[in-house]
């Protein structure tokens, strides 16, 4: 399965470590979402969206993009995130999921784990994540992918 994984990590890395774990087992090109194209996309079996979680959603960038992708009427797709709160991840991959089956994206999985985050303190919640257990699970969950 030839797979593309785009993701936007902008203060600690956090969702840039979940990407590449992921990356590594599904065997995927990975992108930063500064350096993609349109034109990328289109040869991609499966496309994997990540972001931390800013306020509740995944960065803008993100969502300006999949806004100006062209209709991917069957193509598969799949989102992750980082977040402070998993409530929040989960609510976030929610509209990065109703974002992409607007585009005809049939969406076959999601993931979020913690990440270090700074938002509302400058000590930061949640260090040290993502931990080794949030990692190795997202790696089950690319394994989780090539199943389907």
């Amino acid at each position: 399965m030839n797979t593309l994984i785009i993701f936007h990590s902008e203060h600690h890395g956090n969702t840039e470590k979940v990407a590449k774990r992921i990356a590594a087992v599904l065997n995927a090109e990975l992108v930063s979402s500064q350096k993609i194209d349109f034109d990328d996309v289109r040869e991609f079996d499966l496309v994997g969206i990540g972001s931390g979680v800013y306020y509740g959603h995944f960065h803008e960038k993100l969502f300006k993009f999949i806004d100006r992708l062209p209709a991917q009427i069957g193509r598969k797709a799949f989102v992750f995130s980082t977040t402070g709160s998993k409530s929040y991840g989960e609510r976030a991959n929610h509209s990065a999921k109703l974002k992409l089956k607007e585009k005809g994206f049939d969406v076959v999985g999601e993931f979020t784990c913690l990440g270090f985050d700074t938002a509302l303190s400058t000590e930061g919640i949640n260090r040290g994540s993502p931990s080794t257990e949030d990692l190795n699970a997202a790696e089950d969950f690319a394994r989780s992918l090539m199943e389907k």
